[in-house]
Formats: structure tokens, sequence, C-alpha cells
């Protein structure tokens, strides 16, 4: 009898799974930064991508714009509403120019060109609560995300336009109601203006929306609370997001039990072609250097060359110096992580925090790869990260994902001395194999405290330190 049971939980289980995977999920995804009128945005379009990626990633059909027109905009509105007729989830991201005009909130195409009231009204702008009514009611569940509230030029203009009536015109956004099964989700308070972050990255709010939300097992409203946190210690307390919300159950962007993303998809890389004249003669010129940094070159040149074994084990050679410890690069590393590319989005992801960056930083010290332990991924650290990436043959971008990651943890590390910002000068950290778990200017430490180096992270909290 108890076998029957445990035969019908685990059968109720995995039809849970599989209607979590067949829901009915449509987004959309808009990034407005070339405004034609004022002065660009310097993050919006990579916040959009962003978060369009991490949406696709947990099973929604994504309708993504960047730099729309009024008419393009609308074009892209009206397929989104399309979609979104009898969806499980709904999703409205939008990040650029937004404007309250007597407590109503409106976005702002490129095109939009405003010098009162009534170029709001009649059309240069999108009415927010017009678009999710028209766009949105028919789905069972609906989340919205504005990171538009930014200090926006045309406030000025419109209330120093002559009208008959005065005008409530404000830089930040208004404060809006859910409706039943719906929350809402703004990059600060009512009336308050958001901070953009370094250029070509993602803002403080975006930022924290891509580490938490689609997170295995974290309900939305626990992931929110972790993305006010997030945005409040990385902007020192100058902004905190807010929110409403109506919703009547839990909802999961990413449930558990569903599968890793793409576990085995590289398990048909191709073997490498005979080494060409030009990667021969390369080859030749760096075989017997005593330079990393000419093996690398010769890595960076030819990731899936024809010498990369023998050019690996020549690093290993010169990084482990006279010492007898060997490091096994290869054995049981994920096919998938020679061949899968890292980016902000994806280190994102792993949410590592202050204590866990300066885990790398000492991880690839002890490699031979000399970096300080700051807790922090500037210039520097990207750039050894690339070293790191070309040494081992994965993709050199200077960003980690998890298989990297993971590999990094695998790896046999000797015993040396490393340095700390923190004033752990000459402190030895016996570090082995883990098991490997799992506009201002403003840059985070990468989110709350999950992520595949947790594990690790808690373990050797108070050798490291932690902020």
């Amino acid at each position: 009898m108890r076998v029957l049971l445990a035969a019908m939980s685990l059968a109720a289980l995995l039809v849970s799974s599989q209607t979590a995977l067949a829901d009915k999920r449509v987004a959309f995804v808009v990034g407005n930064s070339a405004y034609k009128n004022v002065p660009l945005l310097p993050n919006p379009v990579v916040d959009a991508k962003s978060m369009a990626k991490v949406l696709r990633n947990v099973g929604f059909d994504v309708v993504e714009g960047a730099n729309l027109s009024r008419d393009k905009m609308t074009e892209k509105l009206l397929e989104f509403g399309k979609k979104a007729e009898g969806a499980d989830v709904a999703v409205f991201y939008y990040a650029g120019h937004g404007i309250a005009v007597n407590g109503t909130n409106y976005l702002l195409p490129v095109d939009a060109d405003l010098k009162s009231e009534m170029d709001v009204k009649l059309g240069a702008a999108i009415n927010v609560d017009l678009t999710l009514e028209q766009t949105m009611a028919d789905a069972k569940v609906k989340l919205v995300f504005l990171d538009a509230c930014r200090d926006n030029p045309f406030a000025a203009k419109i209330r120093s336009a002559k009208a008959t009536r005065s005008v409530s015109a404000e830089s930040g956004l208004a404060e809006m109601k859910s409706g039943e099964g719906t929350l809402i989700a703004f990059a600060t308070g009512p009336g308050q203006t958001a901070l953009d972050g370094e250029a070509g990255t993602n803002s403080p709010f975006t930022r924290a929306l891509v580490a938490n939300i689609a997170r295995p097992g974290v309900e939305i409203q626990q992931a929110m609370t972790k993305v006010r946190a997030q945005v409040n210690d990385e902007t020192n307390k100058n902004q905190l997001p807010w929110g409403h919300t109506n919703l009547t159950g839990s909802v999961y962007l990413n449930p558990v039990g569903i599968p890793a993303e793409k576990p085995a998809e590289t398990a048909n890389v191709a073997p490498a072609a005979p080494a060409s004249g030009v990667e021969l003669e390369f080859w030749r010129s760096v075989k017997d250097s005593n330079k990393v940094e000419e093996l690398n070159a010769y890595l960076t040149s030819y990731p899936n060359g024809s010498f990369k074994s023998l050019a690996l084990a020549r690093i290993a050679s010169l990084q482990d110096g006279p010492s007898t410890t060997t490091r096994n690069l290869t054995t049981g590393i994920d096919p998938a992580t020679f061949t899968e590319e890292a980016d902000q989005v994806a280190e994102d992801q792993l949410g590592l925090d202050k204590s866990q960056r300066r885990d790398v930083q000492r991880r690839l010290t002890g490699l031979g790869f000399d970096i300080k332990a700051t807790g922090k991924f500037d210039d520097e650290t990207r750039s050894v990260i690339k070293r790191w990436q070309a040494a081992r043959g994965y993709p050199s971008t200077g960003y980690l994902n998890l298989l990297q990651h993971k590999a990094l943890e695998s790896e046999i590390v000797s015993t040396r001395v490393a340095s700390s910002s923190d004033g752990d000068d000459n402190e030895v950290h016996h570090m082995r194999h883990s098991g490997g778990g799992g506009g201002r200017h403003y840059r985070g430490d990468g989110g709350g405290g999950g992520g595949p180096g947790a594990f690790f992270g808690h373990m050797m909290g108070g050798l490291f330190g932690r902020r």
C-alpha cells in the first residue's frame, strides 16, 4: 500500500511539473534609450535584453522591442495583447522614460516631443493604465515591472506650458493600485527618481530583477523582497523599489522540478579539425615559451585547436612551478563549459555575494592568476577571468556562468598565501576541491546569497569574512 501511495505521489509531482512547463506564458519587454528630443539613456536597451533572456529561459514567449517610436510601440502592444489572451502568466516590462501627469502614468516612445498636457494625452505618450487593461486583462496572473522612474526633462516643459488649469507633472511615476491577480513593481517609490547605473550595464533595479525573479523554487513575492534589499544595498539606501500586489496565490517563474537549462546540448560538439599551416606555425612559436600569456594567446586564437591539451598542460606546469601538486583541469568538466559563453546576465543569475566573489578571486590567485580579493569584479578581475578562461579553453568573455563557476570550484588548488583588501594579508588559505555545487554610476556586488557557490561561501564565511 505504501509503495502504491509513493507511486501515486510521484506521478502527481510529475504531472504538476509538466503542467508548469505547459503554462501559457507571455511577456512584453521593451527598452527605450535613443530619444530624439532629449539626451539618450544609457541602460534601458541593455536592461530589456537581459530581462528578455531571463524570461525566455523559463518558458516565456517574449514580444521584445528596443528604441520604439509611438507607432512601433503600438504594434508591439497589439501583438502582445493577442498573445496574452488566456495566458496563465503575463509579464509587462518597460525600461525608459516615463512621466506622471495629474496622477496618471505614461510611458514615452523615443519620438515623443512633449510640450504640454495635450501632447501627452492626445497620443504622444502611452497611457499605462489603459495599456495594461487592454493587453493583460484576460491573463490569470499579471506581473508589471516599470524601470521608468527617471528624472524626466519633459516634466518642466509641461508644467510651464500655458493652460487654463493647473497641471501636475512629476519626474517620477505616480502610485498605482493592482487589480486581482496582479503585481506591480516600480524601480523606486512614487514621485521619486531611480538611478541608471553605469553605461552599458543594467540599472540597479533590473540587475536585481534578473538576479532574483527566476531563481528555482523562489515565489515571486519572496523574490521582490530580495530585489528591494539588493537595490537598497547597492545604492547605499538612495533607492528603494516600491510595489503593490493583489496576487491570490503563489507564483513561481521557475518552479522546483523544472529541469536545468539545456544540460547536454553541447554533447554533439565536433572534434577539432586538423591543424592548418598558420595554426601549426603559431604553436611552434609558443610551445616552448615560459610565458603563460603567449600560450594563452594560442588558446584564444584556437580555442578548439589541435594543440589545446598540450597548451593547457604547459600552462599548468608553468603555474605550478616546483610544486608537486597536480590539477586535473578537464576530467569531469561538462562539455558545455567549453562552448557556452557567459555574460553579465548569466553571472548575475549566480547570485554571488561579496564573500563568494572574494572566493572566486582567491581561487584564481591560487591557480596562479594573481588578483586582489576585494569582492568586486572590476576591470582587473575581468581581465584575470578572461586569462583563466583562455587557459582552460572556455569562451573568453570575462564573465562567469554556472558551468564555469562550477569548473573553477572543482579545480584542485595548491596551498598558497592569499592577500586580501580586508586586512587579512598573509593569511594562509587552504583551498582544495570543494565539490562544485551548485543616470549615476553605481555597481552592485551581484545580488543575494544564493547561487552555486553558496555552500562553499557559508562554510568558509568565518575564515574569509563577510561584508
